[in-house]
């Protein structure tokens, strides 16, 4: 059985998309419009009560959430090489950073059109739009002066962390983040897009 998986453009599946397609997996790609609400369709919920993108069904059953599926196909592939696998505390490092990149910068980034996930007033959802720019800039500072730790992101190795990186990165010029500030940060983007995968699969998502 191939692989199915749910993307959708300018959404953090890119990280999943790309990965996939550097390890050579047999996969099937399913695109979902968003703004079309194909994310809330009785069949979509079906595969993701969540309705959010990604979505990867295997055949042991269906895997949701960016790191979980990051995870997954660097141990499923450990050819590609795409984890410290052999190292624990390595491998509790780059999951810690791909944790803070869900739970933090992409609720930052979120912010900016998605408010009232977390209030029904407009003022409220406002206010959180206009505090985009600083806290993905603040994210950037971050990245550049503590996370990215050499060329990649865990320093020498390319890890699975790179592509979640640059779909973060990719959303920050348009939050408002001023990227010359952050010469490593677009260092990495740049070669990011050097990647036959990325090459490949960026189009797909706007990129």
């Amino acid at each position: 059985m191939s692989l199915r998986f749910y993307y959708s453009p300018l959404s953090c599946s890119l990280a999943t998309h790309i990965v996939l397609e550097h390890t050579g997996a047999d996969y099937e790609a399913h695109r979902l419009n968003l703004r079309e609400n194909d994310q809330n369709t009785p069949d979509y919920l079906a595969i993701n009560p969540k309705g959010r993108v990604p979505a990867l069904v295997t055949d042991r059953g269906i895997l949701t959430e960016t790191p979980a599926l990051l995870l997954y196909l660097a141990q499923t592939y450990p050819d590609a090489k795409l984890a410290p696998l052999d190292d624990p505390f390595a491998l509790a490092q780059m999951q810690s950073i791909n944790s803070w990149f869900c739970s933090t910068v992409h609720v930052h980034h979120a912010h900016a059109s998605r408010g009232r996930r977390w209030s029904d007033d407009l003022e409220a959802q406002q206010s959180m739009k206009a505090k985009v720019a600083q806290n993905m800039t603040d994210c950037a500072e971050l990245i550049e002066r503590e996370i990215l730790r050499g060329p990649w992101v865990m320093g020498e190795q390319f890890t699975v962390a790179d592509p979640y990186l640059f779909t973060m990165t990719s959303w920050m010029k348009g939050d408002g983040v001023d990227m010359t500030r952050f010469p490593r940060l677009s260092d990495h983007s740049k070669r990011m897009l050097d990647i036959p995968a990325v090459k490949k699969i960026a189009p797909l998502h706007g990129i």
